[in-house]
């Protein structure tokens, strides 16, 4: 069985922020082009230039990659403040470390078509969504894979085998942060928004859990997932193989269509999806979102349905360009406790030409609280309302392995108890 490792990768957190602080000071007092001149330090040159900051391990990694085998390592660290408003002023240091093992066993010369991915992730610091008293996290990728925990879990063990160039089977242990995707409104809350809001549509936390067992298949076009449909066990297991909770308290089935668009000859997609998941629900279910812990009468399954779109506006000769986002859905009341999701939004690629790297987003959404659960989380907390807010952000890309984002959000939650808040941070991702 896969158990939790007993590492505390917080211990190494304040190093890592303090070569992020270093960075964004970097970033404010030096203005211009900030690539190597000519009498530029050779380290500072190589710092701007490397895409890992570990190097190719003296020509090992390279060799790895043509022989099939690619590691994938990086950390997102938040520092991130609420001066007014929520639940109370707090500021707050948390981040999110993801490792990402992929091999091609028919580059190894065992197996064409076959492929295993292994993810190992971990959280740590403490995060702002307990001060701004949101039940949609500010900081996503920062409450995951466990909320509250700061060991490392293996959240991806999947096997896939392509058929042909149009099929592809997949079976094991997968998390779920992947789907829903969007060209401007997704990036695992690390390279795009922070916002859960805009990693994914929320509307499928009551059935969806973010690691679990599961199996399914995938039609590709043009090498994107045109269909996929995928069978899951209906409960987290983040914190364990699976294996033993394995339908236990029956399945999850989800299936999501993405279409490619050729709007005024610039791409896009439109994508839809749904899930049924017919466990027995007896409270409130915590996938992702961090709910209070209130029970709801006995009801056997849930479901939801989802729509998002993307769509370029601009496009350049490099295909780099921005357009808006959107997402909508509607979920079963009974067992969810957001009933319907709206957001949309504006992303891109920054469209200054000496910044071709850089990113930004604005978005807005709508979550519209359930009423038969409404009632039950008022009784506890108080009064209860629909939650919206507001997310900007710049992705400035100071070296290929340094990112920096500015974030700024404005947040009303669902609890009418609690004010507006005004979340003011910056992210930092590093690339290993």
């Amino acid at each position: 069985m896969m158990e939790r490792c007993s590492a505390k990768p917080a211990d190494c957190s304040i190093l890592v922020w303090l070569l992020a602080t270093i960075s964004v000071g970097y970033v404010l007092a030096v203005p211009g082009e900030l690539f190597a001149s000519d009498d530029e330090p050779l380290a500072s040159s190589w710092l701007r230039t490397t895409p890992q900051l570990t190097g190719d391990w003296s020509g090992l990694r390279p060799r790895l990659t043509e022989s099939g085998v690619t590691l994938q390592a990086d950390n997102t660290s938040f520092a991130i403040g609420n001066p007014t408003g929520g639940v109370r002023p707090a500021f707050d240091f948390g981040g999110h470390g993801d490792y990402v093992l992929t091999t091609d066993f028919g580059k190894l010369g065992l197996h064409d078509g076959l492929y295993l991915k292994v993810r190992a992730e971990h959280r740590y610091g403490d995060t702002i969504v307990s001060d701004v008293g949101c039940f949609i996290s500010p900081t996503l990728i920062a409450d995951l894979p466990v909320y509250g925990s700061e060991q490392l879990y293996l959240t991806n063990v999947l096997i896939t085998q392509m058929i042909g160039d149009s099929l592809a089977l997949y079976a094991g242990k997968m998390d779920t942060l992947d789907g829903d995707m969007n060209a401007f409104a997704h990036g695992r809350g690390k390279t795009q928004f922070s916002n859960m809001a805009f990693v994914f549509n929320p509307i499928v936390g009551a059935t969806v859990p973010y690691s679990t067992l599961g199996a399914g298949f995938m039609i590709l076009r043009d090498g994107e997932p045109l269909l996929t449909v995928s069978v899951f066990n209906s409960t987290d297991t983040s914190n364990t193989s699976g294996f033993q909770e394995l339908f236990n308290n029956g399945l999850l089935l989800s299936a999501a269509l993405r279409v490619p668009t050729s709007f005024w000859d610039l791409p896009g997609h439109q994508l839809l999806g749904a899930t049924w998941n017919n466990q027995t629900y007896v409270s409130i279910r915590e996938a992702y979102i961090p709910y209070p812990d209130v029970a709801i009468p006995t009801t056997r399954g849930s479901w939801c349905a989802y729509w998002n779109f993307d769509q370029y506006l601009v496009v350049d000769s490099d295909n780099r360009g921005w357009g808006p986002f959107g997402r909508a859905g509607i979920a079963d009341d009974n067992t969810s406790p957001m009933a319907w999701f709206l957001s949309c939004g504006l992303g891109g690629n920054v469209p200054i030409a000496s910044r071709p790297a850089d990113t930004f987003g604005v978005g807005w959404y709508y979550a519209g609280s359930s009423s038969p659960i409404g009632t039950l989380i008022t009784s506890q907390f108080g009064p209860i309302g629909d939650g919206q807010g507001v997310e900007c952000f710049y992705n400035y890309q100071w070296s290929p392995a340094i990112r920096i984002t500015p974030d700024l959000q404005v947040l009303t939650p669902a609890l009418e108890s609690f004010d507006t808040s005004l979340l003011l941070g910056v992210r930092a991702q590093l690339i290993f």
